[in-house]
């Protein structure tokens, strides 16, 4: 009986379509992503500041406070000083643009997780998926390796947050 099933499981698998293996694209890396990943772990851990230290060195000459947030959700709030450029539209010239020449500009980056808001426009997002994390390890993949994360979390209404609603401060 196995050897009459095997047959048949013989047979059928010879009659189905051959299933061409899928070319590489040389555009997309998965390897050297999570290579990237690997290695950014333990230098993640030291880029991360408490509030008071990251609000204080964001505001110093010459950092860059990035947020990579959506441009709706940039416009709807964001921390005073940010400066918007999407996740999504990150490329080496976009990148170069907003940041400048100079690859060891102290950069600065929070997302919506960095907030106990849960309202719009910072939705607690899935922690593994925070915005943080991609941003981190895309900055540092285009040869931008001084990158801080904020490491607390925070509200928009905290005392020495200052945050812009609509293009407005809070009082």
């Amino acid at each position: 009986m196995k050897l009459a099933l095997a047959a048949t499981a013989l047979l059928l698998a010879s009659s189905l379509p051959a299933v061409a293996k899928v070319p590489a694209n040389p555009q997309i890396d998965y390897q050297g992503f999570a290579g990237l990943v690997g290695n950014l772990a333990k230098v993640r851990e030291k880029h991360r500041l408490p509030w008071a230290e990251f609000a204080r060195r964001a505001r110093a000459e010459g950092a860059l406070l990035l947020d990579a947030r959506s441009p709706a959700a940039f416009a709807r709030g964001h921390l005073e000083g940010a400066v918007n450029l999407p996740f999504s539209d990150f490329t080496a010239e976009a990148l170069a643009q907003v940041i400048g020449p100079d690859r060891q500009r102290p950069i600065y980056i929070y997302c919506n997780n960095n907030f106990r808001d849960n309202r719009a426009p910072v939705v607690t997002k899935a922690a593994p998926l925070a915005l943080n994390i991609p941003t981190f390890i895309n900055l540092h993949g285009y040869g931008y390796a001084n990158v801080w994360e904020l490491a607390d979390v925070i509200g928009t209404g905290d005392p020495g947050v200052a945050w812009i609603s609509q293009g407005v401060r809070p009082r």
